[in-house]
Formats: C-alpha cells, sequence, structure tokens
C-alpha cells in the first residue's frame, strides 16, 4: 500500500472500487492501516492461486529483515530460491502457511461485474494468474504483471494466449501492459 506501490495514489484520488490482495498477514495489517479511510476497498488476506497450488510462502524472518533493504519485504513467493537469488540467506527464511483463493473466486466473492485494471506483482508467479484469468471471458480489463520472474515457457504460452484473446501489450521496464484490441482507441502514444 506505499511501498513500490504505483497505483496508490490514484486510488486514494479516485477512489475507484479495488480490491487489494496480501497474503502475508503482517502486511496485509499494513495495507488496510494504509487505506483505512477509504470505504471503497476490498481486503483480501490471501495469495491468489491457481487450482490451490499455493498454500504457503518463503519469506524473510522477522527477526532477519533489518539485515536487508526495504525491496526485500516485498519478494516473499513460493519459490525459496527466488529470494535466494536476492541474496537472502537461506538460514532467514522462514515458510509461512497462507490462505489462498482463485482470481475467479475472488471476483466473484466480492461481485465485481466490470474490472477495468488488473495489476498483478506476485514475484514469478504473476504468469500463471494472467493465464487463468483470461479463461474469464467476459472481463476484459486491462492488465499489468511483472514479467521478469516468469518462466520463459510459460511466458511464450501467456503472450500467444493474449493474441489469441486479442491483446495488445508491450513493456515498460519490468512489467508487461496489457490492453484489449478494442480499447487501443483509450491508449495515445506519443
Amino acid at each position: 500500500g506505499k511501498r513500490f506501490d504505483t497505483i496508490n495514489k490514484y486510488i486514494k484520488r479516485y477512489k475507484p472500487n479495488s480490491i487489494l490482495v496480501e497474503p502475508i498477514l503482517e502486511n496485509f495489517i499494513q495495507l488496510k492501516k494504509n487505506y483505512k479511510n477509504h470505504k471503497n476497498i476490498f481486503f483480501e488476506n490471501s495469495a491468489i492461486s491457481v487450482k490451490n497450488q499455493i498454500n504457503f510462502l518463503y519469506k524473510v524472518k522477522n527477526s532477519k529483515i533489518k539485515f536487508y533493504d526495504n525491496h526485500i519485504p516485498g519478494i516473499s513467493s513460493f519459490d525459496k530460491g527466488h529470494l535466494l537469488k536476492h541474496g537472502v540467506k537461506k538460514n532467514h527464511i522462514t515458510k509461512d502457511e497462507i490462505n489462498s483463493i482463485s482470481i475467479k473466486k475472488l471476483i466473484k466473492k466480492y461481485n465485481f461485474k466490470n474490472l477495468d485494471l488488473l495489476l498483478i506483482d506476485a514475484e514469478g508467479y504473476d504468469g500463471n494468474i494472467v493465464v487463468d484469468f483470461l479463461k474469464i471471458k467476459n472481463l476484459r480489463p486491462f492488465i499489468i504483471f511483472e514479467y521478469i520472474h516468469v518462466k520463459n515457457s510459460l511466458l511464450k504460452n501467456l503472450l500467444n494466449i493474449l493474441n489469441r484473446n486479442k491483446y495488445n501489450y508491450f513493456v515498460i521496464n519490468e512489467n508487461i501492459i496489457c490492453f484489449p484490441k478494442s480499447k487501443s482507441k483509450l491508449i495515445k502514444f506519443v
């Protein structure tokens, strides 16, 4: 809700109906605190998971977080190797059980009939979530997801699925921005 949150100021300014998802309890509590005065937000203390694949996350132990920069609390992952690649020591990692929910069940739970933006930063699981989301045929939002930790074979498959679903896409830094071809008139490149 603050650190590395590129849409915080837009949510607070324009007050769109939003679902904010955070699986790690202490981060979830902080997220709710950061948006405490906003009535248009639903909070979900779960991980988005395809077919309940995710029921735990690896993270840096609370007692060891002080040894790392402020980026490290945001790299919790279902893949222990992800933390190791970021320089976290093996004995500083803990495994937390978490709740999970599918993207389809999440949208149904909060009764969202329309979706303008789907923003995902799931430390390598992003591609799985987008592929699963694209099975929902009645929603055609803009999609932004971090691709740099997605396995190449999954990313290639995902880009093919985006093409079949008539999405255009481009890369900015570590994200892929996707938009339905039918909404191309809303994008202006300068």
